[in-house]
């Protein structure tokens, strides 16, 4: 089956879903199951090797939570893995935020964000204190907060936030260079 012709065979079974045909979803199992794993891989391959959630268990608890989603409107293949990505984003850091609790003084979970292909550098960012300031950054630019939560921790290409967010290539690159800067200063650590 080509790309395309998978694409197409995910929204259609995304959109009999939404229409309540729960043989619909069952059959959209098998046919998204890898790229989420894929997807999960390559956020959690970010991150320190004491973190205890595997990508198996992420997957898991993200389909979960889709299946019983009663609300959404699938709009094609990119809404849905947009909506797992957020989906995997609280699950970590609900995570996170349990584990910290659990282990009072314990050092936050702390991932690897990468610059991508504009900056090869890496730079090790806690993820509870990364959603902090995705959520303040999403008051001050949703779209912003958008395409960082797909690139980072949905994985998705320049090309593929592009299509979901509906807007040129361009655009992403210009407004995820514009993001990670305010990231980056907001997670700065305060000296003095």
């Amino acid at each position: 089956m080509s790309p395309a012709s998978a694409n197409n065979q995910v929204t259609e079974l995304l959109r009999r879903w939404s229409s309540g045909d729960a043989a619909a979803r069952d059959a959209l199992i098998p046919l998204v199951y890898d790229e989420l794993r894929r997807v999960a891989r390559h956020f959690l391959a970010s991150q320190r090797s004491a973190h205890t959630l595997q990508s198996t268990a992420l997957v898991h608890e993200a389909y979960i939570r889709l299946a019983g989603r009663q609300d959404v409107r699938w709009e094609n293949r990119a809404h849905f893995f947009a909506v797992a990505a957020q989906l995997m984003r609280r699950i970590l850091v609900d995570h996170a935020r349990k584990r910290n609790a659990a282990k009072r003084g314990s050092r936050n979970v702390t991932l690897l964000l990468e610059e991508f292909e504009e900056m090869p550098a890496r730079r090790e960012v806690d993820l509870v204190s990364l959603d902090d300031a995705l959520t303040s950054l999403a008051a001050v630019d949703e779209r912003q907060s958008r395409i960082v939560e797909l690139r980072f921790f949905g994985g998705m290409s320049i090309e593929d936030t592009s299509r979901v967010l509906a807007i040129s290539p361009a655009t992403v690159k210009r407004e995820w260079a514009t993001a990670r800067a305010w990231l980056f200063a907001e997670m700065r650590p305060q000296t003095g």
